[in-house]
């Protein structure tokens, strides 16, 4: 004897059903059949939140480590917490990647611009031979 999906929630019902046993929904009696792959309900997608990982890599390597490495740490917990359900915490992650990623690329950046106006006095330091 053939069974009847609900559309709304894809729970199976006797075929003489009007409404659903589960969520009440009135069922369509002239509706062919569907198999239960295909009335169960679809599975939201996760939203894509941006990890800033690449920034993260970039600023550690070229710009300053002791900021990208907080920088990297926050990023790769994303999409962990994506995976989870935990978008609450996928968003402060990936904001806190995206803070420490322009903390590390300000100073490199002002970094590298007191060296060039004031010269680069740590290597002077260094012994010539």
């Amino acid at each position: 004897m053939p069974k009847m999906f609900c559309k709304k929630c894809g729970a199976q019902n006797e075929d003489n059903a009007t409404a659903c046993a589960s969520c009440n929904e009135k069922l369509d009696q002239t509706v062919v059949m569907a198999t239960a792959a295909e009335a169960a309900p679809k599975p939201q997608s996760q939203p894509q939140i941006q990890s800033h990982m690449v920034f993260a890599i970039i600023i550690t390597l070229v710009c300053c480590i002791p900021f990208g490495i907080p920088a990297i740490v926050y990023a790769a917990q994303v999409s962990g917490k994506v995976a989870a359900g935990n978008i609450e915490g996928a968003l402060e992650s990936s904001r806190k990647a995206k803070m420490w990623c322009w903390i590390g690329f300000w100073s490199g950046l002002a970094f590298t611009i007191i060296c060039m106006v004031k010269g680069v006095p740590f290597l002077q330091a260094i012994p010539q031979y």
